[in-house]
């Protein structure tokens, strides 16, 4: 008798979708490997909150996990994951009462996170500052543009999806995807004016 907590031997969306719509545990380690990170870095993107963009994360598979059967096949798996990633995200914007969570980071996971990134060593403190600068007004920059513009730029920009993608995930028209994208980096832009200035007088 085989185990079903042995992941599937190779990397098939249709054998993945039968695998979890019998129960299958190790699908859905396979699942939750090939897809947290992604729906994470869109969850952030658009929430701007570690916790909270965890806590989605965790959200988006449960529902997976007891809707599996719903899913229908007419599109592709991960475009319905984002589509509830996104979905959730603009739940939870609707809902805050602008808690103070959102914009406490701890110092020590803060910075640690930042330097692992950067691979900065052999950075000098200002150059860490001008970079973390950047860094908090570019977050406060994507906050500011809405929520439709922002889901759009950070699935293109983030996660490198196409138009098409990104309309299917948000079920607008592709047009709509080029002129919210277009809106958002125009935005962007004249918010991070000083710094991209900065950068291309050197």
């Amino acid at each position: 008798m085989v185990s079903n907590k042995a992941e599937p031997d190779l990397w098939n969306e249709e054998k993945l979708v039968a695998l979890l719509k019998e129960g299958h545990e190790g699908a859905f380690c396979v699942l939750v490997r090939e897809y947290e990170k992604k729906l994470f870095h869109v969850a952030y993107g658009i929430i701007s909150d570690r916790e909270e963009s965890l806590e989605i994360v965790q959200e988006v598979f449960l529902k997976v996990h007891r809707n599996i059967n719903t899913f229908g096949e007419k599109s592709r798996l991960s475009t319905w994951l984002y589509r509830i990633t996104v979905r959730e995200c603009f739940n939870l914007l609707r809902s805050w009462k602008r808690r103070f969570r959102r914009y406490h980071q701890p110092l020590e996971t803060d910075e640690s996170d930042y330097l692992s990134e950067l691979g900065t060593d052999d950075f000098a403190p200002d150059t860490l500052y001008q970079e973390k600068e950047f860094e908090k007004a570019f977050r406060e920059a994507l906050k500011g543009l809405g929520k439709n513009a922002r889901a759009v730029f950070v699935l293109k920009e983030v996660e490198g999806l196409s138009y098409d993608e990104i309309a299917r995930i948000l079920k607008i028209k592709r047009g709509t995807v080029s002129s919210r994208l277009c809106y958002a980096r125009k935005n962007l832009r004249k918010s991070l004016e000083k710094y991209l200035d900065k950068d291309q007088s050197k």
